[in-house]
């Protein structure tokens, strides 16, 4: 039975999109077939970072208006067999309402293991469009009291959704900066404070974001892969333990 997660932050900058690209890459390494959905539309990203940006053509609005066909829509990573995106619309202006997301993912869901849909940061009605289908969600932060606000809004809208399923990612965590700025006791404040069980820690990793801006994440291999295979893992229910040390 197919999964839809969605994977959400509640301001820009925390590496959303990167965490959603690197966490299907990872569903797709353990023979899964998985949809990467774009629904950040204005500020689309995923083609970038999978490197179909040349082919493309069509955007997930364009299926909807009838412009094309859903296939049209659909792009396969081509170093990443299984692994689809549909992007966004480049205009924000384009944006899909509520319902008519849910009814599309929920027609086209069956197709795959995961469907994962990458949010537009905040919760404004683009995040609803994004979340409207989804049966648990990713929140995104980074360990900065604006993000950590920014996740506590996310977990409360989501909430206020009727997702309880939920689990924290901190992602772009740099250990000396962390201890240096003071900003929190320990990681597990950070955790308290969003009130949301923590599923994986991402280092900051230079690698990982070089090779997303060069569309070439599934091209080769970064030290923080490993964590993303460890998420996956957790998703699918399996005891991995999550150490956290300072």
């Amino acid at each position: 039975m197919s999964q839809v997660i969605v994977v959400a932050s509640g301001k820009g900058g925390t590496g959303k999109t990167t965490v959603s690209t690197s966490l299907a890459l990872a569903l797709v390494r353990k023979n899964n077939r998985v949809l990467i959905i774009d629904c950040d539309s204005g500020m689309r990203g995923t083609d970038l970072m999978l490197g179909v940006t040349d082919r493309l053509v069509y955007d997930v609005s364009d299926v909807i208006c009838g412009t094309c066909t859903y296939e049209d829509a659909l792009y396969e990573c081509t170093n990443a067999k299984g692994l689809y995106t549909l992007a966004a619309p480049i205009s924000a202006e384009d944006e899909i309402s509520p319902q008519v997301m849910k009814q599309f993912v929920n027609e086209h869901k069956k197709e795959y293991d995961y469907v994962i849909i990458d949010a537009p940061a905040g919760v404004g009605s683009g995040f609803e469009t994004a979340a409207i289908a989804a049966d648990r969600a990713l929140i995104v932060v980074n360990t900065e009291p604006i993000s950590i606000r920014g996740g506590i809004n996310i977990r409360d809208k989501l909430l206020s959704m009727g997702i309880d399923n939920m689990r924290l990612v901190i992602n772009r965590f740099d250990k000396e900066r962390f201890l240096l700025n003071r900003l929190y006791d320990d990681l597990d404040q950070v955790i308290d404070t969003v009130s949301v069980q923590l599923i994986g820690l991402v280092p900051e990793d230079l690698r990982i974001n070089a090779l997303a801006q060069r569309g070439a994440l599934a091209t080769s291999w970064a030290s923080s892969s490993v964590i993303f295979d460890s998420i996956v893992e957790r998703l699918q229910g399996h005891n991995i333990p999550l150490t956290i040390k300072l």
